[in-house]
């Protein structure tokens, strides 16, 4: 009866240790098969999404897995073509398989672009707007790939002094997006694939406060960021490539010249441009607006100074 006993005893101990070691082995093996079909779900997406566009073009990328790029409803032959040739879809995949490209970690995988709009400004790509299906191969999960794109861009801090006093000036525009009236710096995009962007600082300045500034007197305050960092700005990375250069100039004027330029219209109105010249002091510029380029234009200039970096 005692050896019965142990016997009874041993069994549902044995029975509990090999049920668990199943239901893991049970549970890996469920795991792993359901990354696989998350995956296989999302190539077939976008094998079905390729079949269903007439507007399919493969792209290579050296060192990876050429990457299929397909047109979205409704998007024409030639808006296609613009966009997959532009400078702009041309960057973000060097920057996909760059030195610190997403795509230099193994585990992540790009199965697929669809095109789905593209804004014209004049002859080159001024907007573009795509999906990547992005996979992290070890979930099989997707990875958020909705691109605003829209390139670098340049903004700059206009410091003016008068009567012991520093002003800043601030451009009044209307920002359909966010439906309102914003005041903020000076700022434009790039016009070229040059990449001149102390050029485009000076022109913008002018077209939108009508002060000429020499290039030489501009100074580039995200050059002293780290240059791993690209020397830039993303103010939105969640979802737009914009990449921002910051520009400073400081100069003396009367006050005069600062009562011309208060109030100012200005801007290339046939572009659609209505812009409003405002001055402020420096000491309020951080409260006066909202505007994220002011915010961080402020942080790069003042550090900068703490540091000595500025003359």
């Amino acid at each position: 009866m005692a050896a019965r006993a142990r016997t009874l005893v041993f069994l549902p101990v044995l029975s509990t240790r090999l049920s668990t070691r199943l239901n893991r082995e049970t549970i890996s093996v469920i795991t792993t098969t359901s990354r696989k079909c998350k995956l296989l779900s999302v190539r077939m997406a976008s094998s079905q999404s390729a079949a269903t566009s007439s507007l399919t073009r493969t792209v290579a990328l050296p060192g990876f897995a050429p990457v299929q790029v397909v047109a979205g409803p409704g998007l024409s032959e030639p808006d296609f073509s613009n966009a997959i040739d532009c400078s702009l879809f041309k960057q973000w995949l060097k920057n996909m398989h760059g030195e610190k490209g997403i795509l230099t970690n193994e585990r992540i995988s790009l199965i697929q672009v669809q095109i789905q709009g593209v804004d014209m400004f004049g002859s080159r790509v001024g907007f573009l707007k795509f999906k990547a299906d992005i996979i992290d191969k070890e979930t099989g999960a997707k990875i958020p790939g909705i691109v605003f794109s829209r390139g670098p861009a340049v903004a700059m801090l206009i410091l003016l002094e008068s009567g012991g006093q520093t002003y800043a000036v601030l451009t009044e525009q209307v920002r359909v997006p966010v439906g309102k009236f914003i005041l903020e710096l000076p700022a434009g995009m790039l016009d070229d694939d040059q990449g001149d962007f102390v050029g485009t600082a000076v022109r913008e300045v002018e077209e939108e406060t009508g002060l000429k500034l020499k290039v030489e007197d501009m100074i580039n305050l995200t050059s002293f960021l780290d240059h791993n960092t690209g020397q830039g700005v993303f103010p939105s990375p969640g979802g737009c490539d914009e990449d921002l250069r910051f520009f400073l100039y400081r100069g003396k004027v009367d006050g005069e010249t600062l009562k011309m330029l208060q109030g100012k219209e200005t801007g290339l109105r046939d572009h659609g441009e209505l812009i409003k010249v405002h001055v402020v002091p420096y000491s309020k510029l951080w409260r006066t607006t909202s505007d994220a380029k002011v915010l961080c234009a402020i942080a790069l200039y003042e550090m900068a100074k703490k540091e000595g970096l500025l003359s």
